[in-house]
């Protein structure tokens, strides 16, 4: 099981009162919310490896230079020039801190915790999966993650509805049946279609309906443009206009829009532990941050 836990600790960070507090009055909610989250996983779907990917650069500066629109809208802040630090990401001012407190905390408990300079938790979790020897279930807020469901392979996407309780298992029958496309033709009509919440121009004119219609009638993007490019084929003239003045465009978004399978991973256990890593850094942990029943709800559930 890997886990995208930036989009899970947002998502906890959402749905659980800031009112949960440490002793000190600090919001510890992603954090306890998080706990829980992984806790409810482990005891619906029992893996027996769980990686907690991580984003150590949330907006690559190799996927800006291709398309500086990536993620512009969620800079809180740019890095100077020159520098090797990610731009800022604009984050609520409550969750910032909690942040450390789930990276000492997953590394108390010994739940694997892997991250790459320059790669997003997107790419981990490609790698990993890329890697993987047997199914792969990635827990993920994401619908970019969908390019990577395989069922030949096992790999399904767990997609939160309500909390972790409640997630829809993405499979290549739902794909089809929500989209009308495959795991690798997902990658495609996101580009085709573009996509605000990352910043993706997508190809003005081509919506999600008319990209799943050219995905399925010529297979993939570069299926596609030869259609475009080829004045004998049925695509028709507004959209052989659209898609071949977006050629620069569509150049490029593949790079940005595909998760990196090749990433160079730290080699680290994968299992699941059923006891803590550092007992005693843990219970200081517990202590600090008031952490209480999510803790222990967790704690229980591994030891099962």
């Amino acid at each position: 099981m890997l886990l995208d836990t930036a989009s899970l600790y947002f998502r906890a960070y959402f749905g659980v009162p800031e009112s949960v507090k440490a002793p000190d009055g600090t919001p510890v909610n992603a954090v306890r919310g998080l706990l829980d989250f992984i806790a409810r996983l482990v005891q619906d779907h029992h893996p027996d490896d769980l990686v907690a990917c991580m984003d150590f650069d949330w907006r690559p500066q190799w996927r800006v230079d291709l398309i500086p629109s990536y993620k512009a809208h969620r800079v809180a802040e740019e890095a100077p020039a020159g520098s090797a630090d990610p731009d800022e990401e604009e984050i609520p001012d409550t969750l910032s801190p909690q942040v450390p407190v789930i990276e000492d905390v997953l590394d108390a408990l010994g739940i694997a915790r892997i991250g790459a300079a320059g790669y997003e938790a997107d790419d981990i979790i490609g790698t990993l999966t890329a890697q993987a020897k047997g199914p792969v279930d990635i827990v993920t807020g994401d619908r970019d993650l969908f390019q990577l469901v395989d069922d030949r392979r096992g790999i399904r996407i767990l997609y939160p509805l309500k909390g972790v309780g409640t997630l829809q298992i993405t499979d290549e029958a739902l794909l089809r049946e929500k989209y009308g496309v495959d795991g690798p033709g997902y990658a495609d009509l996101a580009l085709l279609r573009g996509d605000p919440s990352d910043g993706l121009p997508g190809v003005p004119g081509i919506g999600e309906k008319t990209a799943a219609k050219l995905l399925d009638t010529y297979g993939n993007l570069a299926g596609i443009m030869a259609a475009a490019e080829d004045p004998a084929s049925k695509v028709t003239p507004a959209q052989r206009k659209r898609l071949l003045e977006a050629r620069p465009y569509l150049a490029v978004a593949p790079k940005v829009v595909n998760v990196a399978t090749d990433v160079s991973v730290p080699a680290v256990d994968h299992a699941l532990p059923d006891e803590p890593a550092d007992p005693e850094r843990l219970e200081a942990l517990a202590d600090r941050w008031g952490l209480g029943g999510a803790l222990q709800r967790l704690l229980l559930t591994l030891r099962r």
